[in-house]
């Protein structure tokens, strides 16, 4: 994935929930805050002064808790939301200038959504559910029942074309949510908390489908969740918000290794960074010592034993193209998985 190619920008965006939200905008910029917002004048803040750039072909997670501004967002992109100001640029085009009738078209083929509730079709079998949205596009019946037919497979649901979703787990409805989503072939697909509703295990079983998924299609997926672990997992860029602001933004790596401020610090204080941090992000420049060759791409937790049971204990770190590009010692290993007040401390030292 190309980091520098970018697919959906948001430029100054600003949501204000109320009567008068233009009046109450330049109070926002004049500094009120969200609560002030609220208890003097009786309007949300629902998103102040957005700027994100989310890369083609790549998971863009937007994180925060209940409240932060997160859905919101989300329903901006595709403008299920209308804003109180600002830009979401699409492939050079301002989403928020198109007509209705370019809008009717970006939402059929260009942008595909997946929500937390299914929002399924009760009365529709999942075969239906699936070719819905290419009913819509105008496809013809064979066609699309042959097309919902492969991602109905994919997704791991052949032989429950004909079952209704009242029939299924929430594991398997969400299945069908995402076959319905992927059946249009939009090249955005918008997934506001799809899997927050699902037990643990069938949500950690939805991340690895999807994972599979984006290996192949290379989507550019906007993926909304409260769990920076599930942020973590996947996403290749995450921003985390609170109170309608973009608090911080990066990989993964980026966030665990550095977070911004202390809200941030307190969320990432107990993930398992061995699990998120890739040795390309600790390595060292290169040396002369002997070493296995391991991939930037290795997790700290997976290089650990090698490098240990290595006789210099180091290894030397590869990029895509097996040239080494640097180095990490045991030391390095242990440092990045520490707890960032540790991590501080070893420093000082």
């Amino acid at each position: 994935m190309s980091n520098s190619e970018t697919k959906i920008e948001i430029k100054h965006l600003y949501k204000i929930f109320g009567d008068d939200p233009d009046t109450m905008l330049q109070k926002v910029r004049d500094g009120v805050t969200k609560d002030e917002l609220n208890d003097q004048y009786n309007h949300v803040l629902g998103l102040s002064d957005i700027n994100l750039k989310m890369p083609a072909k790549g998971i863009q997670v937007v994180m925060g808790l209940s409240g932060s501004g997160k859905s919101t967002l989300i329903r901006h992109i595709n403008r299920l939301i209308e804003p109180t100001t600002g830009e979401v640029w699409i492939d050079g085009e301002n989403v928020l200038e198109m007509n209705d009738k370019t809008l009717r078209e970006f939402r059929r083929n260009r942008a595909s959504m997946v929500f937390q509730k299914f929002a399924l079709l009760p009365h529709r079998t999942v075969m239906e559910n699936t070719i819905y949205g290419l009913e819509i596009q105008g496809m013809g019946e064979k066609e699309a029942e042959k097309q919902a037919a492969y991602w109905i497979d994919r997704v791991g649901l052949a032989g429950y074309e004909e079952n209704y979703p009242g029939q299924l787990s929430g594991g398997m409805q969400q299945r069908v949510g995402l076959a319905r989503a992927l059946a249009t072939d939009a090249d955005i697909l918008l997934m506001d908390e799809a899997f927050s509703a699902l037990d643990p295990l069938i949500r950690t079983d939805m991340q690895n489908i999807l994972l599979d998924l984006q290996q192949e299609l290379h989507k550019t997926i906007v993926f909304i969740t409260h769990d920076l672990e599930e942020a973590l997992r996947i996403g290749d860029q995450i921003a985390i918000l609170r109170d309608g602001e973009v608090i911080q933004q990066g990989t993964p790596q980026q966030i665990v290794l550095r977070p911004k401020d202390d809200y941030i610090a307190d969320f990432t204080k107990d993930i398992n960074r061995g699990r998120v941090i890739q040795l390309k992000t600790i390595m060292k420049a290169p040396n002369d010592k002997a070493g296995p060759e391991l991939s930037g791409e290795m997790l700290v937790e997976d290089a650990a034993q090698l490098v240990t049971e290595s006789p210099l204990s180091q290894a030397r770190v590869t990029n895509d193209a097996g040239n080494v590009i640097g180095v990490v010692g045991i030391n390095d290993l242990i440092r990045a998985m520490a707890r960032p007040d540790i991590e501080s401390r070893l420093e000082e030292l």
